[in-house]
């Protein structure tokens, strides 16, 4: 029998993350919970019909902020407690209490942005330009038109738990009901749950291996659509309803207003990239079915890398090395707080039972970043860990330059910092090595890791959901068959006849918690191209461009994606940056492909 997971309290402490910077304990945690549910009702007697004069908006604004930054703190808190062990009945307790309160704090604090935006546009005005909070005020005035009656507002905070629901139902049915079962394989019985099957089992160098896995995988994930379908569609349609209620022309409209990003630039980036990048990625699919003698190239014969047998393993204390090296060229500060995270546990490297799949970098004002992954050697994390340490330290600088208002850039450029430190350390593993073999594996990850992941994967996440919410603007309802079928069709116009779409493709759409986040997929694709196109300026102009890019990131949220972009010297409202970063996604393939025909002919 392949060896089981751990549960949580048997993995070594020091691969956990230390969560007492944020709450020594979860008592401390229900005893902030309940002084913030007071001190929110405090602070409502005391603003509450009084926010009429410049002075008085602003104290008003400074008590606002401060009773956000706990907010964001326990709710960051429970996250992190939940995710790394979603079967932890202490965890799912603290979050369903947080869940609980949160509306009611919400509905007393809801006031504030009713009664800022029933003052005269001239004082409005006004207190732009005199607050230290200009850009959270500016992105308020311009939601003034679809701001709703301050009861109506207050109603809507206090049913903002129940707006959740259905993503804390969705992660419920994902990690603790979809029953997976056992497989044999070659006489030999393996686990299978999502983490085993997305972190070991995916990228398999075996091809049955991979079919069964797949199919066994797809089999589990197919008994519960129905029920997944459901709690979608009960999050598209709560969607639909308030963008009816605030008057937009459509969800996307809305989803998009809190973004700061045109419909056009939205649809740019799906479009641009379903047809120029589309051949590209048709060329590298054809190059892996080669190389690895597949007589049909599937579905699930993607993530496999171009050269499996040189993947090569790593530890974690191994990995500074890796992450230091590439990060260096953003200066001392930076790697101070890279460092940091290594030695005060910043960073949750464990794989347990019951712990959520992928990796994020949770920033909670409060303190200062958490990242979580799973680590299980292979190369390629570092890649992953570059990214989530981009976030953390994008967060960083931005929170010690700018207030809690002004703190957290638009959703379109959160992905830059991450994708663009991806792309400093392919440029230092690059730089590092002459072997071919090491080359192409490092040219093979950047495309099948860095732009596969963000650029195709989560890309077509984005054109399943442009079509989703097209059919929920129409008034249609979301069935498995239905997502399923927009699921086949977004991957057959992508991939043409280059890849055979497996039974089980359709059911991609159950995997991702980010259909209940807004229009988030797309964004990886604009923070890459950003991301790219920075790290060829550093490449190209070195301490220049590194010095506007921190300066980027120290502006956090206290400027426009379209503002944020133009210091660092790049120009999103056109396609350039767009092609640009497919032209240069070209070259990779073009470049493995000749490595591989070098490699082949020694």
């Amino acid at each position: 029998m392949a060896e089981t997971l751990p549960f949580r309290n048997n993995v070594p402490i020091e691969e956990t993350w230390d969560v007492t910077d944020l709450f020594s304990s979860d008592d401390a945690f229900y005893n902030t919970l309940n002084d913030t549910l007071e001190q929110a009702k405090a602070f409502n007697q005391q603003y509450a019909e009084q926010l009429i004069e410049v002075n008085i908006v602003e104290d008003a604004l400074d008590a606002y902020s401060e009773l956000l930054i706990q907010l964001d703190r326990m709710a960051n808190y429970a996250e992190l407690r939940l995710s790394v062990d979603t079967a932890n009945e202490h965890a799912q307790t603290l979050s369903a209490k947080l869940s609980t309160s949160y509306g009611k704090i919400a509905s007393e604090l809801s006031f504030v942005v009713s009664e800022i935006l029933e003052l005269s546009d001239q004082t409005l005005e006004q207190l732009i330009q005199t607050s230290k909070y200009p850009h959270f005020l500016t992105k308020l005035k311009a939601n003034k038109a679809h701001q709703l009656t301050p009861e109506v507002e207050k109603v809507l905070a206090s049913l903002s738990p129940t707006f959740e629901s259905a993503f804390e139902l969705y992660g419920t049915t994902k990690m603790l009901d979809i029953e997976f079962e056992p497989f044999e394989y070659n006489q030999q019985t393996y686990p299978l749950d999502y983490a085993t099957f997305e972190n070991e089992y995916e990228d398999n160098p075996n091809e049955a291996f991979r079919r069964i896995s797949f199919k066994h995988f797809s089999n589990a994930l197919s008994k519960y659509q129905h029920t997944t379908a459901a709690t979608y569609n009960m999050q598209v349609q709560q969607e639909k309803i308030e963008a009816d209620l605030r008057g937009y022309d459509s969800v996307i409209d809305y989803l998009l207003q809190e973004q700061e990003v045109t419909r056009d630039m939205f649809n740019r980036q799906i479009d641009v990239i379903m047809s120029d990048l589309a051949p590209i990625m048709q060329k590298y699919a054809k190059l892996v079915k080669r190389v690895h003698g597949l007589d049909v190239m599937h579905f699930e014969d993607l993530k496999v890398s171009i050269d499996p047998n040189y993947e090569p393993e790593i530890s974690i204390e191994d990995s500074k090395q890796y992450i230091y090296g590439a990060l260096n060229v953003l200066g001392e500060d930076y790697l101070e707080m890279v460092e940091a995270a290594y030695k005060e546990r910043w960073i949750d490297f464990a794989q347990n039972k019951g712990k959520e799949t992928g990796a994020y970098c949770a920033s909670p004002y409060a303190s200062h970043s958490y990242v979580f992954i799973s680590w299980t050697g292979k190369m390629t994390e570092t890649f992953v860990l570059a990214h989530e340490l981009g976030h953390a330290g994008h967060f960083t600088l931005a929170q010690a330059h700018q207030n809690y208002l002004e703190s957290e850039a638009s959703m379109y450029f959160v992905e830059a910092p991450s994708t663009m430190n991806e792309m400093l350390m392919a440029n230092y593993l690059f730089k590092n090595s002459n072997d071919a073999k090491f080359k192409r594996w490092v040219t093979g990850s950047i495309i099948s890791r860095t732009y596969y992941h963000n650029m195709v994967t989560h890309l077509l996440e984005a054109a399943f959901q442009r079509e989703v919410y097209n059919k929920v603007d129409q008034g249609e309802s979301l069935t498995a068959p239905v997502l399923n079928d927009i699921m086949l069709d977004v991957y057959s116009q992508f991939f043409g006849d280059s890849v055979k779409l497996t039974e089980g493709t359709e059911l991609t759409w159950m995997r991702q918690p980010h259909y209940y986040m807004g229009l988030y997929s797309y964004t990886y694709s604009a923070g890459l191209t950003i991301g790219t196109v920075m790290s060829q300026r550093i490449q190209n102009e070195g301490q220049p461009a590194v010095d506007a890019w921190l300066d980027t990131l120290k502006a956090g949220g206290s400027k426009s994606p379209v503002d944020l972009a133009e210091i660092a010297g790049i120009d999103i409202r056109t396609e350039q940056p767009l092609k640009s970063t497919i032209g240069y996604i070209g070259k990779l393939v073009d470049e493995l492909e000749t490595l591989t025909e070098e490699l082949e002919n020694k």
